[in-house]
């Protein structure tokens, strides 16, 4: 049976997802609005324009006859990536612009969301239509997430170590894992039905797996810190050859943001700075990192296919112990369960390709996903950063393989057996 939206609903989520971008701002001072230390990190006022422009220029534009844009060179500055949307100004230079100012885009965000609340209420809204508004609020949420990632590398680097949002407490429990079994077979993977779900988990199609074994929770960061005192960072052996290229040309001695001071390890958490809790999940580590760690433990990452199998068996629901950017923590803690929702996004060891039956739609929309099918890896399952509604067993996130500055960690997967 197909699953019915309405306006009523939208709208609702609508309100929600844009008030959650107020709150995240709430702590901010106007100058970390503005900064771009690298060209992945984009300006904190950018994703508040560029998440706006998405409904202007995809929902009103087209469809309010008396919609009026704000700004007539908005268009140009907060458009990424949409090559049928028009021109766009370069992504490495958006912390040049100090104008727009901050007071500007938060003028903007209002004019826009009063015109698309009015739109809502006054209209009657065609399924097709709806679906636009669902996107576009699913893709505040994705910026949501980038956001948290980038206040975290601009304040991350600043040596007063500020303070995003104060940690909460957490028990302190070392953690207890095993290994997971799943069953030689043929079975299921994408996403089915009509609830939202991106383009590129369409759709559902059959694939054969070997018998396999899949850890119950992620790698630690006592995990890690002996795979770090075991030389890991200075063995060949373990690394990629580009990996290898990456790790000496950037120098790279432990995750990102850790820091040795008096023989301990600290690291930058949006909550300041803090010692290293061992039991935590160690976070912050690119695909290079995560498959040489794999390598040193034996074991390998799980493909994405092994990933959502073993996610919908051993967690077919998400739990209320899950840690989604709902639950304050602002970092990764110990899970109560398997931790396949939340916490840490998982890099899986599977290339972020096309499924048989992805389609392209057309128009600018038809570009959120499939242009980036290169050179990427695939990771399951969401984080501390990620809005609890917007994950499921089939979101296929994407990154390339020497990021890390992503809220990203490690589960291992083995061959039976091994």
């Amino acid at each position: 049976m197909e699953a019915v939206i309405t306006t009523p609903d939208v709208l609702k989520a609508f309100k929600q997802t844009r008030a959650q971008t107020e709150f995240l701002c709430e702590t901010l001072e106007t100058e970390d609005f503005v900064v771009q230390p690298i060209v992945d990190v984009s300006p904190i006022k950018w994703h508040l324009g560029h998440t706006t422009w998405f409904f202007e220029n995809f929902v009103l534009t087209p469809n309010s006859k008396d919609y009026q844009p704000f700004h007539p060179k908005f268009n140009y500055l907060f458009n990424s990536y949409y090559v049928n949307a028009g021109e766009r100004w370069t992504r490495a230079n958006r912390g040049q612009l100090t104008r727009p100012t901050v007071k500007e885009i938060f003028r903007y965000r209002e004019y826009v969301e009063e015109y698309m609340v009015s739109f809502m209420e006054k209209n009657q809204i065609s399924s097709e239509l709806l679906k636009v508004i669902e996107l576009g609020i699913n893709h505040e949420q994705q910026h949501q997430e980038l956001f948290l990632y980038d206040i975290k590398r601009i304040l991350g680097d600043n040596p007063l170590n500020p303070v995003f949002r104060p940690s909460k407490e957490t028990a302190d429990v070392p953690p207890s894992k095993k290994w997971l079994s799943v069953e030689e077979g043929i079975y299921s993977i994408g996403h089915e039905g009509d609830r939202f779900h991106f383009d590129n988990e369409k759709g559902k199609h059959q694939v054969f797996l070997h018998e396999y074994e899949i850890a119950s929770g992620l790698v630690t960061n006592a995990e890690f810190m002996e795979f770090m005192d075991d030389g890991g960072y200075e063995s060949f052996q373990y690394w990629l050859h580009e990996a290898w290229d990456w790790v000496n040309t950037e120098n790279v001695k432990h995750p990102r943001y850790w820091a040795m001071e008096e023989e301990e390890w600290w690291h930058y958490t949006l909550g300041g700075y803090e010692k290293v809790n061992p039991n935590d999940p160690v976070s912050h580590i690119s695909y290079y990192e995560a498959d040489a760690f794999a390598r040193w433990k034996k074991c390998r990452l799980p493909t994405e296919q092994e990933w959502e199998v073993a996610c919908k068996k051993f967690s077919p629901e998400i739990s209320n112990s899950s840690n989604f950017v709902e639950s304050k923590f602002f970092k990764p803690v110990q899970s109560e369960d398997y931790g396949f929702y939340g916490n840490l996004w998982e890099w899986t060891s599977s290339p972020y390709v096309a499924y048989p039956y992805f389609e392209i739609a057309d128009g600018a929309l038809g570009e959120y996903n499939g242009k980036f099918m290169v050179n990427q890896m695939v990771l399951r399952g969401g984080s501390f950063g990620t809005p609890r509604n917007h994950i499921r067993a089939t979101y296929r996130n994407f990154f390339h393989p020497h990021l890390r500055w992503l809220f990203s960690g490690i589960r291992l997967a083995k061959h039976t057996n091994e």
